[in-house]
């Protein structure tokens, strides 16, 4: 009989029904014979799912029973944590050990950036490649840089970090979810079974992927990681009609989608136990469940943690989390924090392969933990998003002990929370506790310091070197004064006194003003000073520009629109505008006054905003990689650029006193 005329996804449920009743041999490490190999290790990894939705951790709607029986069978951490609030930086951080910001990637993926996990980095399935693993990835990836061309000759593809087996792994851009065949995301793939379920046909894989490694007879790693319950919420309808029948259907935190999502991805770890059970391996077989980061808001409860998936508030980054071994006690609950950094360490210590030579572990390892022993030592841990993305803003926190800080990275607000006392953050005590608020402070300073992936304020104190300072008190000199298109004419521009001065006069005007200065520099800020801006009653442009400038047709800068306030950036290549605003700002941001800067701080192929108002503080705005465009990592390329800053105006006159450049 085919596999299009079988029901496969009963054929898994009663896999795991069957498997139930075996808990106590595999709790025993029963299987003799395997113990004498290299266990193999399952990483169960759940899509956007809080903590609150397991019966294991309190839910009462939903039904999870093979992942509660997991967690009763060995140990279950009530302080896991993903390394960042969104999926692409937590995966990494598995990969590597190291957090997302040293890594390089803070925010997901999108279908269109030049991110990408780099080979450079040693990763937990090549190290275990080649210490004699079969590794494999069923499911999710998203660490590759883009959705064009062969799939395995993109850059950050799950082959060249050691997977010997990808199966069902993205080859389109993930969206908004893609879970009935066909699959938008996955064109190749041909169905199994008729209507099929893709969280289904991902458990089928990797039962059949844990028999064909047995029967080989090698010792695997098997990453099965899960679209679901990732937005937009689909399942098979059956389900969603059982759990809309219950009480309390349709309330926050009773979704009958995301319930019967998660029965189906119940339903496969149930299945994967029973077939390391039939096949004799249950005893040598360590595994481990978690979700990439918090909950979506919009779907999920976080009870009783604030915030959701994007925030570095707990509901954003405190996860489910548990991990069984053959020889550890069941039922253990343990508090001390475990993270997505820890697991390389963990695994590689569990399986008995050594570490790869010179690297760096940020986790720590829980090997002797999960076996019954003490949990390590841990100090400090971090988390850095410095990313807009609804609810979350531009942040990073520090945890050490029972105290967090979370610092707003925009204007600096710093709050304290005792997770112990106050494990819904509610009570800031950055006043009330000011030696440990300044304690933390400093970690997180010199972590920040420590992990190198955005530059800081562009202060003389960060950047005490003055490359070029222009403050127009005899004319334009050192300038070049250019008008890009659409407008293609720059108003009128002139200098002089102190100030310089672009007026539109009765048509729009866009002044590019290049210096003669070659950025031959990185972590260098370009720094415009406005005196006064045009504020036309009748326009909508009184926008001040700063970054770097080749021609009219070639420039990378950030801006910001005063009578809008409004910020983004623009980066134009042989005369093709790309451009971006960052929404979640407009509006609610203002740098009026005589004391007004925008800063634009080149490091790597990013471009970070920075503005100062009346206050005197800069305000961090963002951070734009705009390497898919220009490679202003690239020495040769960026010594073609100029430092410079623009200036448009509908109407009126706009002026300013001064344009520096300062570097480490």
């Amino acid at each position: 009989m085919s596999d299009a005329t079988i029901d496969r996804r009963a054929v898994l449920r009663g896999l795991g029904a069957a498997g139930l009743g075996a808990t106590a041999a595999w709790a025993a490490g029963a299987d003799a014979a395997g113990a004498a190999t290299p266990p193999n290790v399952i990483v169960v990894l759940i899509d956007d799912l809080a903590r609150r939705e397991l019966g294991c951790y309190g839910n009462t709607f939903n039904e999870t029973p093979h992942m509660d029986r997991l967690a009763a069978d060995g140990t279950r951490f009530t302080h896991g944590y993903a390394a960042a609030p969104v999926c692409s930086p937590t995966r990494a951080s598995i990969m590597t050990g190291q957090y997302p910001a040293r890594v390089g990637i803070t925010e997901f993926l999108g279908p269109s950036g030049d991110d990408y996990l780099p080979t450079s980095f040693r990763t937990l399935p090549a190290t275990l490649r080649d210490a004699g693993y079969r590794t494999c990835l069923i499911g999710k990836w998203h660490q590759t840089e883009t959705y064009t061309g062969p799939v395995r000759d993109r850059p950050g593809n799950p082959w060249s970090h050691g997977f010997t087996d990808v199966i069902a792994s993205e080859q389109k851009y993930i969206a908004g979810g893609d879970y009935f065949y066909p699959y938008f995301m996955l064109p190749d793939l041909p169905q199994r079974k008729p209507n099929e379920y893709l969280t289904d046909r991902l458990n089928l894989e990797a039962v059949d992927f844990i028999t064909a490694a047995h029967q080989q007879g090698t010792p695997f790693y098997l990453q099965l990681a899960h679209y679901a319950t990732h937005t937009t919420l689909a399942a098979p309808q059956a389900l969603v009609d059982k759990y809309a029948a219950k009480p309390g259907a349709g309330d926050k935190g009773r979704s009958p989608v995301l319930a019967a999502m998660l029965e189906v991805i119940d339903d496969g770890v149930g299945a994967i136990r029973a077939t390391l059970n039939q096949l004799g391996i249950a005893g040598n077989t360590v595994i481990l469940l978690l979700s990439d980061n918090g909950g979506d808001g919009g779907v999920a409860t976080s009870t009783p943690f604030r915030g959701a998936k994007a925030s570095l508030y707990e509901g954003g980054v405190r996860v489910p989390m548990m991990a069984y071994h053959p020889a550890g006690p069941s039922g253990r609950v343990v508090d001390t924090p475990f993270s997505t950094v820890d697991f390389m360490p963990t695994l590689l210590d569990t399986t008995g392969v050594a570490r790869p030579a010179g690297v760096r572990f940020d986790g720590v390892s829980f090997a002797g933990l999960l076996t019954g022993g003490a949990a390590p030592q841990r100090d400090t841990l971090f988390w850095v998003y410095p990313h807009w993305h609804n609810p979350g803003s531009p942040s990073a926190s520090v945890r050490r002990g029972n105290h967090k800080l979370l610092r707003y990275l925009h204007d600096n607000r710093t709050e304290l929370y005792d997770l112990a006392a106050d494990p819904s953050e509610t009570t800031n005590l950055a006043a009330t506790l000011p030696a440990k608020t300044q304690e933390l402070q400093a970690a997180l300073d010199a972590h920040l310091r420590d992990v190198d992936f955005f530059p800081p304020e562009p202060s003389p104190a960060n950047l005490p070197t003055v490359v070029a300072e222009y403050e127009f008190d005899s004319g334009l000199g050192g300038f070049t004064v250019l008008a890009p298109a659409p407008e293609a004419r720059p108003g009128t521009v002139a200098a002089g006194g102190g100030v310089l001065t672009v007026a539109a006069g009765g048509a729009a005007a866009y002044a590019l003003l290049r210096s003669d200065v070659a950025a031959t520099h990185t972590d260098v800020a370009a720094i415009v000073s406005q005196r006064s801006y045009a504020n036309s009653a009748t326009t909508n442009q009184d926008t001040l520009f700063a970054g770097l400038v080749k021609d009219a047709n070639n420039y990378a800068l950030v801006w910001y629109n005063h009578k809008l306030k409004r910020t983004g950036w623009d980066v134009r290549v042989g005369g093709t505008l790309n451009t971006e605003r960052v929404t979640q700002l407009d509006g609610n941001i203002n740098y009026p006054g005589a004391n007004a800067r925008l800063a634009c701080v080149l490091h790597d192929d990013q471009l970070t905003a920075y503005a100062i108002g009346n206050n005197g503080i800069w305000q961090y705005l963002f951070t734009a990689d705009v390497g898919r465009y220009i490679r202003l990592d690239n020495a040769a390329v960026r010594a073609t650029y100029r430092y410079g800053f623009g200036v448009r105006v509908d109407g009126g006159t706009l002026t300013v006193e001064r344009f520096a450049v300062r570097r480490r």
